[in-house]
């Protein structure tokens, strides 16, 4: 009897072992790189990894894809290898490999999902190298002690190309930011005359710059939303609220006119050195002061020109409508709530400008169907048709009154306060948000703290969020 049980207890030890070699050898062969590509068969991917620095190293090692998107061996790597391998290959399975969207993917709020700070911080044990450059030792000082204190930092916010290559891409400092001169055959010598309460097209004097300034009659509306409409919010209270006539930008503000303004104020109450870094601000010098150049790369490479400018602080904002109340004469300021939400809903009292449901609008569940997005695609930039990045205006169909990307492709902002907060209200939604966040009742604000928590600077930049790419603005200008 006892020897039958050793003997069974043999059998399975080395059943046991097999098994074990077994499950070993299939998590090794499953983790290489080929196997990996056999379910990512997107092109971009693999041709983007095979240019970045963490392929092309110096030492010839090539970084494979399991140790960048899996952590470290003993910290959760099985578990998270069977989520990550169950994730791809339903995906593999459902999708058409030719609809995916690198872009998107590509974008830091989705990659750093798919990364582990413990696999940066198991081969990079040395945060200040010998060739690290004076920005670099800031910004990983920074880090440590913000690590120390238990403040959840990620590497990739800076390091987002090291895994796949990004063009152009920028982090650390940035000295040269904006300083080239648009080129332009038309140079405005002052701004646009205004004699009548029309529309009008503003122009920024010393410039080739000009932009739609739109009539808004005013008026009397309900703001806010019943408690029938669907995907509300408690803050959406309604009550009634008269409004002055007023005109408003067609559009938000785009880079090509906040990079004017940075171009005219950069260098105003500064001197600066022979590489263009300011050094003290001039006694003598009456004159708005503009932003410091960013840490890294504020339109996240999806480019400027006509897109909406983004990642400049509510203070940047406010400062950009004084300079170009003073480079024109005119009284330019950010919208307040009532003046936003009027504007938007442009006579209209359903969830939106246009008629639809929120509710058939937003992503259904596994087995709900496909969402018809048709209606709203035509009119706003949002989660539901956005490649995860902001558009340009052509993009999108105008509001009645003429006005685009009210709702949605990024939030604006507001000059009120949010109620119980120290922080300013956005409005209006963006490229990020489902299709309750872009009515035109929806509510949200600022979060400075959170915005500027991976800016290394300190004390921390008053022009630019490190960590906010979906909010710009729009300028009001008040009738004299």
């Amino acid at each position: 009897m006892k020897k039958g049980i050793r003997i069974w207890f043999l059998i399975g030890l080395i059943g046991g072992a097999f098994i074990i070699f077994g499950l070993g050898k299939a998590v090794e062969a499953t983790s290489t790189n080929d196997y990996c590509a056999s379910c990512h068969v997107h092109p971009q991917a693999t041709a983007s990894w095979k240019q970045g620095v963490h392929y092309t190293t110096e030492s010839g090692y090539h970084v494979g894809c399991a140790e960048c998107h899996l952590p470290p061996r003993g910290q959760g790597y099985l578990m998270q290898k069977i989520k990550t391998g169950g994730r791809d290959v339903w995906n593999n399975w459902i999708k058409d490999s030719t609809e995916f969207d690198w872009d998107a993917a590509s974008t830091l709020e989705r990659a750093s999902k798919h990364v582990y700070n413990s696999t940066c911080v198991k081969c990079h044990e040395n945060l200040f190298p010998a060739k690290l450059t004076r920005e670099g030792s800031d910004a990983h000082l920074y880090y440590k002690q913000m690590t120390e204190k238990g403040e959840e930092l990620q590497c990739i916010s800076c390091h987002l190309n090291a895994g796949h290559y990004i063009k152009d891409y920028v982090h650390g400092s940035n000295k040269g930011f904006g300083l080239a001169q648009k080129q332009t055959d038309t140079i405005f010598e002052s701004p646009a005359t205004v004699t009548s309460f029309n529309n009008f097209i503003e122009q920024i004097p010393g410039s080739g710059i000009s932009f739609h300034m739109i009539a808004i009659p005013g008026g009397t509306f309900t703001m806010g939303s019943p408690e029938s409409e669907p995907l509300r919010n408690r803050d959406e209270m309604q009550r009634k609220v008269n409004v002055d006539s007023f005109f408003i930008a067609q559009v938000e503000v785009t880079w090509d006119e906040y990079m004017e303004f940075y171009r005219q104020t950069a260098a105003e109450g500064r001197s600066t050195d022979t590489e263009g870094s300011r050094l003290k601000i001039k006694d003598d010098v009456d004159a708005i002061t503009g932003a410091t150049p960013p840490y890294g790369k504020p339109d996240q490479n999806w480019g400027m020109g006509l897109r909406p400018a983004i990642s400049m602080s509510y203070h940047a904002a406010e400062t950009y409508c004084r300079w170009l109340s003073k480079v024109t004469g005119r009284h330019y300021r950010l919208p307040n709530e009532a003046e936003w939400e009027y504007a938007c809903r442009a006579g209209t009292e359903t969830p939106y400008f246009f008629e639809g449901d929120p509710a058939k609008f937003e992503k259904r569940e596994l087995f709900g169907g496909k969402v018809d997005t048709a209606v709203i695609s035509t009119y706003i930039i949002y989660r539901g048709n956005s490649p995860s990045k902001t558009q340009e205006p052509e993009a999108v169909k105008a509001n009645p009154r003429g006005l685009k990307n009210m709702s949605g492709n990024v939030a604006e902002f507001c000059s009120d306060i949010y109620e119980g907060t120290t922080e300013h209200v956005i409005r209006g939604g963006s490229y990020r948000d489902g299709a309750g966040g872009v009515r035109s009742a929806a509510r949200d604000h600022t979060r400075t703290d959170a915005w500027l928590k991976t800016d290394p600077q300190m004390p921390k930049s008053i022009w630019w969020y490190s960590d906010c790419f979906y909010v710009g603005f729009r300028v009001l200008m008040e009738i004299n």
